[in-house]
């Protein structure tokens, strides 16, 4: 470990020791950690989706073949791990949503509630949505 010069004018800093798994300490910091992770399989399913539409664009046959694959026990099991991992990503995000954003109503603060409730709100429009889609409309 190489020592940073210091002088008198720039006295060297005084740097607590902290462990690799400070996280590790308390629940709450565990659950930051995990729903840092979580981004992964945010990034999974967006290189994923990117693949698919790949896939589509190739052709009927091409696609076939990718769903095929699609049907590996183990790519079944990594996307259904996934899943839940990007559900939890969403649902803490949205709790969240009220401290990281501070929006105004006519000079007053939007209660939290109210933040938090139209992004679920939100979130089962497009779900709804979505699934009358998918059902043939």
């Amino acid at each position: 470990m190489s020592q940073t010069a210091h002088t008198a004018h720039h006295p060297r800093w005084y740097r607590t020791r902290v462990s690799t798994y400070w996280w590790s300490r308390k629940w709450a910091y565990f659950l930051f950690i995990v729903r840092e992770l979580t981004s992964l399989a945010v990034a999974y399913f967006v290189v994923f989706t990117l693949m698919q539409i790949h896939a589509l664009r190739q052709g009927a046959e091409v696609y076939a073949e990718f769903q095929e694959w699609l049907r590996r026990p183990l790519l079944i099991s990594l996307n259904a791990i996934s899943l839940f991992f990007v559900l939890y990503h969403a649902i803490t995000w949205f709790n969240l949503a009220p401290r990281a954003i501070s929006a105004r109503f006519r000079g007053k603060r939007i209660p939290d509630l109210l933040i938090t409730a139209s992004n679920y709100g939100a979130w089962l429009v497009v779900s709804l949505g979505l699934v009358w889609l998918l059902s043939g409309g």
